[in-house]
């Protein structure tokens, strides 16, 4: 079934019935190349997930693709695999491809995944980022590259110091659309695209369409196919959420007492600051081993090492900030502890996506004080669902959190949060 959507060309509706088919034949169903399918096969990719299954086939006929769905659902596989399929080793000069995603630590996952993708030795992937020394960017960039991924600002320094051409791309991805645009990046993105030739396809991946992505597909995107698999409400219904009152001091005493208890595989504490969460990263280390601390001040080779660490399971217990919030895809995530409730309600979606990735199961557990009631609650308003209460004899706090009661017939409605709306820029505290 095909709707017309104001907002963009046309929108997908997808029902069970139309995916079963590739479903059923898996990615040897998605027409790629036999080259293709045999590198999946060996790193043990079988069948595609929803967004992989609608948004690929669409991507390969070359038209502009808007993809949305939530987090940890396999997003970059489906823009990946459709420029990998494309690709052909030719004499032009310059990447054919190029990515732009919101932070560093996504821009080095993205790459590294297509690299493990592609079947052809020549088609090289470079990841462009802030951080990271120049002179290696500029030597890579002299060896030539097929697919550059990047933040826009690092592209956009680039392109200013013409160290990067892209006149030959004809293959664009704006990953996490609206983290982009929620911290700004939106000048730099239009004067990427407008450096773009005209001739190119341009996709695009976001879990919400808020106004400002909406606007960018309408002034950059032709005809847009928006295949649109996000939820009306918010589901988290595969991971076991938690909340727990604690006093403030006594929380870093709660969480090495949960640490003890649920001896989780793998564990992100996420703090709301920079410094809380080196002050937690402190304490946690004398009680625990392989623990680690992320956060934006950290120099970016150090970033690089504690993210591979934790991909590679050397990391057990990672303390940081929203700066791994979004799109980083750790599969052996068991634990997500809210050490401090987030501004943002949206934000909490995020952070406790982290576990439970691709339809595992996980367990995400957030500590409140007790003057946070209404924070709790315009979370669960922003989920649609009420967090249940988790109590730990000897940590009660002195003050209970008291539920705002259900509207009744006649009163008026409280204010709710909207799914999909955006907030003030917190990108400095991350």
């Amino acid at each position: 079934m095909i709707a017309i959507d104001e907002s963009v060309s046309q929108e997908v509706c997808l029902t069970t019935a139309m995916l079963e088919e590739p479903r059923l034949s898996g990615f040897h169903g998605l027409d790629l190349k036999p080259e293709l399918l045999a590198t999946l096969d060996r790193v043990g990719y079988t069948q595609p997930t929803p967004i992989q299954a609608a948004f690929i086939p669409e991507a390969l006929k070359c038209t502009d693709v808007i993809g949305q769905a939530q987090t940890g659902t396999g997003k970059t596989a489906a823009f990946v695999l459709p420029f990998l399929n494309r690709w052909t080793e030719d004499e032009s000069k310059g990447p054919k491809g190029i990515i732009l995603a919101p932070t560093r630590e996504l821009v080095v996952q993205v790459a590294e995944e297509a690299a493990r993708l592609t079947p052809f030795p020549n088609c090289r992937t470079l990841p462009v980022y802030g951080g990271q020394r120049m002179r290696l960017q500029l030597t890579a960039l002299r060896r030539g590259c097929s697919l550059v991924v990047g933040t826009p600002g690092r592209v956009l320094d680039h392109l200013s110091r013409g160290t990067l051409s892209l006149d030959n791309v004809r293959y664009v991805v704006l990953d996490e659309a609206d983290r982009m645009l929620d911290i700004g990046f939106r000048p730099d993105i239009e004067r990427i695209l407008r450096r773009c030739p005209q001739g190119r396809q341009t996709l695009l991946l976001s879990a919400t369409m808020p106004p400002p992505v909406l606007r960018l597909t309408q002034r950059y995107m032709i005809d847009p196919l928006h295949i649109n698999l996000a939820p009306e409400r918010i589901t988290v219904d595969k991971i076991r959420q938690s909340f727990i009152t604690v006093d403030e001091d006594r929380k870093f005493d709660l969480l090495v007492q949960l640490l003890q208890r649920d001896s989780p595989r793998q564990v992100i504490i996420f703090c709301e600051r920079k410094r809380w969460a080196e002050d937690v990263y402190r304490m946690l280390r004398l009680k625990v081993q392989r623990a680690a601390c992320m956060h934006g001040d950290l120099p970016q080779p150090l970033r690089n090492r504690i993210m591979k660490g934790f991909r590679e399971g050397k990391i057990r217990y990672l303390v940081a900030t929203d700066v791994v919030g979004r799109g980083i895809d750790v599969r052996d995530i068991s634990h997500v502890i809210n050490y401090d409730i987030p501004i943002d309600p949206e934000n909490y979606v995020h952070r406790i996506g982290r576990t439970g990735r691709i339809g595992a199961d996980g367990i995400a557990i957030m500590f409140a004080t007790p003057e946070q009631g209404s924070q709790l609650t315009e979370i669960e308003s922003f989920i649609n669902r009420e967090v249940p209460e988790e109590k730990i004899e000897g940590f009660q706090a002195y003050t209970p959190r008291v539920r705002v009661a259900p509207e009744q017939p006649g009163e008026a409605k409280p204010t709710t949060p909207v799914f999909g709306r955006r907030t003030k820029r917190y990108s400095n505290r991350l």
